[in-house]
């Protein structure tokens, strides 16, 4: 175990190399002076002699290959540079955004498996009848509807018509329920699918028949034995899903006007704001890299077999 753990940390190494250098270059080649942008901004005249200073100041100058060498060096010693538009470390804008995405992203994936869970536990046990046909069908009707329109059928019901809840910004629990409950609903029928698919699958199985042989009770060998196995697919998927979670909900945030890290890399792509794209893109491809990890681990402990086998 630890040296497959080794091996992968060293792949992430060389994983996370290639994606700055990649999107630093890409950065680059995109149109767009940060220099012009900033000035603009600013409301100063746009003068060759105002940018080119403008451009020595944000260090833009010099070669693409020098520039990326002194963001690499600054960027071990997690020190990532400041904004080009608001002055601040880039370090300070993303913990500041980062708390409020992890917030909406646990409540997201709670509520989604809340509702996710049982309905296709309960699709699963009772295939092909009137429970498992009315489930399918509110898992298609929920994966067809957009984020975007799903929130704003929930501000226009329960923030217009009954003025529950508020809309916009952070601040109670109240705030939360909006876009943590578009969310979820956004990801709950994914879940239930691919929990039902897997749990049926699974209680074909020949040791589920061999546990009903024995006496056991239908429940302790579905949730003991059936569940256990077919969460693999789903733990799978919850890496993927909390990974992106964590990089930025941009549509539910911008609807929302919440103030994660998903708005704030919205902000610095069209202000080019290099460090904190830069920054960014880092954060969520080491959110990407890490979720992966944890769920090839968690493997072995849901499914005994890879744990023999490994």
């Amino acid at each position: 175990m630890l040296s497959y753990l080794a091996s992968r940390l060293v792949q992430l190494g060389f994983v996370l190399f290639a994606i700055t250098v990649l999107s630093f270059a890409l950065l680059h080649l995109a149109p767009g002076d940060p220099a012009q942008i900033l000035l603009r901004n600013q409301g100063a005249l746009l003068t060759q002699t105002s940018i080119q200073q403008m451009r020595a100041e944000l260090g833009l100058d010099q070669p693409l290959p020098v520039q990326y060498l002194r963001w690499l060096q600054a960027a071990l010693r997690l020190d990532f540079g400041v904004s080009f538009r608001t002055g601040q470390p880039v370090s300070e804008l993303l913990l500041g955004r980062l708390g409020a995405t992890v917030e909406l992203a646990a409540v997201a994936l709670g509520l989604a498996l809340l509702i996710a869970v049982p309905l296709g536990i309960f699709a699963a046990v009772y295939q092909n009848t009137l429970v498992d046909h009315l489930g399918r069908l509110a898992a298609l009707v929920g994966a067809s509807m957009p984020s975007f329109w799903l929130g704003l059928l929930l501000i226009y019901l329960f923030a217009v018509r009954l003025g529950w809840l508020p809309v916009l910004g952070r601040g109670s629990l109240a705030h939360l329920v909006l876009p943590g409950l578009t969310l979820a609903l956004s990801l709950a029928p994914v879940y239930m699918r691919l929990i039902r698919a897997s749990l049926c699958d699974v209680l074909r199985e020949d040791y589920i028949q061999t546990a009903r042989a024995k006496g056991a009770s239908e429940r302790r060998v579905i949730l003991r034995h059936g569940l256990r196995t077919a969460l693999i697919p789903v733990v799978t998927l919850f890496g993927m899903t909390l990974a992106h979670l964590l990089g930025g909900t941009v549509v539910v945030e911008t609807i929302f006007a919440w103030p994660g890290i998903g708005q704030l890399a919205v902000e610095a792509i069209l202000n080019r704001d290099f460090p904190v794209v830069q920054a960014f893109v880092l954060l969520l491809s080491l959110a990407f890299a890490l979720a992966n990890l944890a769920v090839d681990l968690s493997y072995a402990l849901l499914d005994p077999r890879i744990r023999v086998e490994g």
